[in-house]
């Protein structure tokens, strides 16, 4: 009982790492995609550089976004 068990939940896992990669990858590059059409004259860096706020919101939740596929892909 308990190998199955182990060999079960092993397997579970894996199966949710590999969803929550393949998410986390489709993501990234959907934004990276929807930054380059949408923003092609904006260099994020520079502007938060000169402390425009709304543009280092925006970055964040770009970070946020990619830490909520991380956790919904291991919460299966």
């Amino acid at each position: 009982m308990g190998l199955e068990f182990f060999t079960a939940s092993l397997i579970n896992l894996l199966v949710n790492l590999s969803y929550s990669i393949l998410a986390l990858v489709v993501g990234v590059y959907g934004l990276l995609w929807v930054d380059d059409k949408l923003l092609k004259n904006i260099d994020l860096e520079e502007e938060m550089k000169k402390g425009n706020v709304a543009v280092a919101i925006f970055a964040s939740t770009i970070l946020i976004f990619v830490a909520l596929i991380i956790a919904f892909g291991f919460r299966g």
